[in-house]
């Protein structure tokens, strides 16, 4: 058996056992249970991804569900919700919520990993990448970084390269619900191989610049490109 597929058994079965014992209490309050497993850390430690670098980058533990990590709340309301797509673009733009159900949807597993040292494997989102937004805005060939705008002024920064990925998107459901207030919803960016901070919450905007621009905890002494692999959390880390 394959390393990754012992990952994804285990991963089955402590999801399977944090469900049944959760008990009709959590599951009305829609809460869910987080715990970090040894077994499954060392497995997936074990694993590869196709690129050939280990699924659980260093300094990580598994986790069985998202987890909340802070940060100030943006509008709940996906009536009131709107993205602002503009910068180095010929055609900037802007969605509301039904807009953006009427484009191209996809559904992928990803993996994410937050700085605090938890990832989550196989995390299902559902949405539209950023680079069909991108598309649609017509990007100038100046463009090189993308700047996610959210709530509150809160930015993230990634360069364009990376940031049109095909695995990374604009989300509005997760696990097969609509995603959380709390995780970020109604829309998150969802930027899986960067460390989560990045996967900006509560997303308003998306401005593609020539210059780099560093967010909001980029400026205040994380990474300014995040690399989980590279162990890159803070600016005085591994570059």
């Amino acid at each position: 058996m394959k390393s990754s597929d012992a990952v994804d058994r285990l991963l089955a079965r402590r999801r399977f056992i944090m469900r049944a014992s959760a008990g009709a209490s959590l599951a009305a309050l829609g809460l869910q249970a987080v715990f970090a497993d040894e077994g499954l850390i060392r497995s997936a430690r074990a694993a590869k991804r196709p690129d050939g670098r280990p699924r659980l980058p260093p300094g990580q533990r598994v986790i069985s569900a998202l987890k909340p990590m802070g940060g100030e709340p943006g509008d709940a309301s996906r009536a009131k919700w709107k993205l602002r797509v503009h910068g180095e673009v010929d055609a900037p733009y802007e969605l509301d919520f039904r807009a953006l159900l009427a484009m191209t949807q996809v559904e992928q597993k990803l993996d994410v990993h937050c700085v605090t040292g938890w990832s989550m494997f196989d995390a299902r989102f559902e949405g539209v990448r950023i680079a069909d937004l991108a598309k649609r805005a017509k990007l100038r060939k100046t463009a090189r970084h993308v700047i996610f705008e959210s709530a509150h002024g809160y930015t993230a920064n990634v360069p364009l390269d990376e940031a049109l990925g095909p695995r990374n998107m604009l989300a509005h459901r997760h696990e097969g619900r609509a995603l959380a207030h709390t995780h970020g919803g109604p829309v998150r960016g969802v930027v899986p191989d960067l460390y989560f901070w990045k996967s900006a919450k509560w997303i308003t905007g998306i401005r593609f610049v020539a210059r780099d621009d560093p967010g909001y905890w980029e400026t205040r002494g994380y990474h300014n490109h995040a690399d989980p692999w590279r162990e890159q959390r803070y600016s005085y880390g591994r570059r």
